[in-house]
């Protein structure tokens, strides 16, 4: 019997503008504009990334933090876009399917428009109600 070897796809990247609320699922090759410790969460940090269309804030745990150094290319796979305080927030999901890593050493460099932040535009939740 033959062995049928099962073929990898490759990851197919989306852009930041392409983020909405509550969607889930994506992979994205960011650069990484900056990144801050957060102060009373051991093991986390918020890292602004980005790409030509627009930058977003992530949310790093414990070793997603080392990978998460200014300047280099990311690649976040299976991420969610939460919000948190009416803002929009990257985040890979606690049940481990999600994963970030330097991106290829073939990767091309990343222009990032720092000119469009989407973390910084404020959504309403609204509830539905069915009758």
């Amino acid at each position: 019997m033959a062995e049928s070897k099962q073929e990898l796809k490759k990851p197919e990247f989306i852009k930041v503008e392409q983020l909405r609320p509550g969607t889930s699922g994506h992979n994205l090759r960011v650069k990484v504009v900056n990144t801050k410790q957060i102060v009373r969460q051991r093991g986390r940090a918020e890292s602004l990334v980005g790409d030509e269309t627009g930058m977003i804030v992530f949310t790093a745990r414990n070793e997603q933090v080392n990978v998460m150094k200014e300047g280099s290319i990311v690649d976040i796979a299976n991420a969610n876009i939460e919000l948190q305080k009416g803002s929009m927030r990257l985040i890979l999901p606690f049940d481990r399917t999600g994963s970030v890593k330097a991106a290829a050493a073939e990767a091309a460099d990343i222009t990032v428009n720092e000119d469009c932040n989407f973390s910084l535009i404020e959504f309403d939740s609204v509830s539905i109600v069915e009758s």
